[in-house]
C-alpha cells in the first residue's frame, strides 16, 4: 500500500503562495463563511462534487459540535490520505480553526464524502504520533509544509475514522 495525498486543485495550484490558491483569495476578501456556505450547498446539491477552485478535489463536509456553543458546525475540508488513512489539516497560519477546537473537545463527527454520510470520529494527533505523521504529511504535501513554515503553531493533523454509511 502506498502513501499518497489527494489535495484539491493539485493540478493547477502547486505553490502555497500562488495568488489563485483558494486560501489566498479568501484571505483577500475575508468572506470565508460565505465561501464555505456556497461550497457546502454545491457539494450537497451535486452529490459530493464541486466546481471552481476545488473541482476534482477530494472534499469532505465535516460536521462538528461547537466546543463552547454545543451547536453543529459544517466545514468543507480537503481530504488527504496516508495509504488508506484519511486525514485533514488546515492552511490557517495564525490560529487553529474552529473545527479543530471542536474535534479536540468532542471527536464525534458527521462526515459527508461523495454522496454518502457517515457517523465518524476525528482523532487529533499529538505528541510522538503527531511528529511521526507530520514527517510524512509535510514531505508528501509541499504546500502544507510551506504553510507549516509560516505558522506560529503546529498545523492540525486530524485522522478521520468513517463509520458505516447512513441509510
Amino acid at each position: 500500500m502506498s502513501e499518497s495525498h489527494s489535495p484539491a486543485a493539485e493540478s493547477t495550484i502547486t505553490d502555497y503562495d500562488d495568488p489563485n490558491a483558494p486560501w489566498n483569495k479568501l484571505a483577500e476578501d475575508g468572506d470565508v463563511a460565505g465561501w464555505n456556505n456556497d461550497v457546502i450547498s454545491e457539494f450537497r446539491e451535486q452529490g459530493g462534487k464541486v466546481g471552481g477552485d476545488y473541482e476534482g478535489g477530494d472534499l469532505v463536509l465535516l460536521t462538528t459540535t461547537g466546543a463552547k456553543s454545543g451547536k453543529q458546525h459544517v466545514v468543507p475540508l480537503g481530504l488527504c490520505y496516508r495509504g488508506e488513512i484519511p486525514y485533514v489539516s488546515s492552511f490557517v497560519e495564525d490560529r487553529y480553526p474552529a473545527w479543530y477546537h471542536n474535534v479536540k473537545a468532542d471527536g464525534r463527527v458527521v462526515i459527508e464524502h461523495g454522496p454518502h454520510t457517515y457517523d465518524g470520529f476525528a482523532r487529533v494527533l499529538t505528541g510522538a504520533a503527531y511528529d511521526e505523521f507530520a514527517a510524512f504529511a509535510f514531505a508528501d504535501n509541499p504546500m502544507l509544509a510551506q504553510c507549516q513554515e509560516r505558522a506560529g503553531h503546529p498545523l492540525p493533523l486530524v485522522v478521520l475514522e468513517f463509520g458505516e454509511p447512513r441509510k
